[in-house]
């Protein structure tokens, strides 16, 4: 019984601390796909709700399209990507670079807030991009923008930004 209870007691903390952070329902990716990224807000900051959830769209993931939320206003801020990338034979050197909800999710509440875009082939398999992501409240924010140096682990930072793993392309799999 003890051994049961202390495994249920670890398993808590492990989930406790896993909704602590910004993160994607899939961490890891294909080089070359379409990823469809799902961020997970599990807290508002300290007891406020959440108003506005920023996105950084890193270099290398192009076309992106978010998905709109009821209830929610949807912003996409679009910019100069620094090189041209093949987009399914189209050359393509601009698109969103962030994307902005703003609305209102209690702090006692879950939520996701998702987009598509292509990973391209810049983007090397056994390599990690970071999403920072800006979560704004009524009186403060939680700024999920810290990336890990060279050998670092996440894990040791605070408010550390979304991770994404990309792994080698299925070369059998629909991109």
């Amino acid at each position: 019984m003890k051994t049961i209870a202390t495994a249920i007691a670890a398993i808590a903390m492990t989930s406790t601390a896993a909704f602590a952070h910004v993160t994607f329902a899939t961490p890891e990716a294909s080089q070359g796909s379409t990823y469809i990224g799902v961020l997970n807000i599990g807290h508002g900051c300290e007891g406020e709700p959440t108003r506005r959830v920023r996105v950084q769209i890193p270099e290398g993931v192009i076309a992106v399209k978010p998905v709109p939320k009821a209830g929610w206003d949807l912003e996409i801020v679009t910019g100069t990507y620094a090189t041209t990338y093949d987009y399914y034979g189209t050359p393509l050197n601009e698109g969103p670079v962030e994307l902005i909800w703003t609305g209102e999710l209690d702090d006692a509440h879950f939520d996701q807030f998702a987009f598509r875009g292509k990973l391209t082939d810049s983007l090397k398999a056994g390599t990690t991009v970071y999403f920072p992501v800006i979560q704004e409240c009524a009186n403060g924010s939680h700024n999920w923008v810290n990336i890990p140096a060279e050998g670092q682990d996440s894990h040791d930072l605070a408010e550390p930004a979304p991770a994404l793993n990309i792994i080698e392309a299925d070369h059998h799999a629909h991109h």
